[in-house]
């Protein structure tokens, strides 16, 4: 019975990075650009860190937040200013990655959708997100 339970574990473990996957791969296009530009990668627990060059720039000037994010979540992968950002808001970013194992493809349209939400009902379209308060609840 334990080695049943374990191999269906494992199956529904290949399942979420199978659904996961689309988002995944946005997040892969980075991995050379970075490390090109002077970045780095590392892999913790299944997820692919990806820091620095180029990934650095885009967080600190291509996202709507002021002053740029620390960390951004595409899928198994988590791009990071540089590895103390990674450190800082792993837990954070895994809250994340589970999002997007159960919404899959549609990850990122559920999670514009959701700043478009909070912004119509007169909230923050990043922080009155319903994934990122979820995130922020639980990490």
């Amino acid at each position: 019975m334990l080695l049943l339970m374990s191999v269906v574990s494992k199956i529904l473990r290949g399942l979420a990075y199978l659904w996961a996957a689309p988002t995944t791969a946005l997040g892969l296009l980075l991995l050379l650009p970075a490390l090109l530009t002077g970045g780095g990668v590392q892999v913790v627990c299944g997820v692919v860190e990806i820091h620095g060059g180029i990934v650095a720039w885009l967080l600190r000037k291509a996202t709507p937040l002021e002053g740029g994010a620390l960390a951004l979540t595409l899928g198994h992968v988590v791009l990071g200013l540089n590895r103390d950002a990674l450190d800082i808001s792993r837990a954070h970013e895994r809250i994340h990655v589970r999002q997007c194992e159960r919404w899959g493809p549609f990850f990122i349209p559920a999670y514009f959708g959701g700043c478009l939400l909070a912004h119509m009902r007169g909230g923050r379209a990043y922080r009155d997100n319903p994934f990122e308060r979820e995130a922020y609840e639980n990490s």
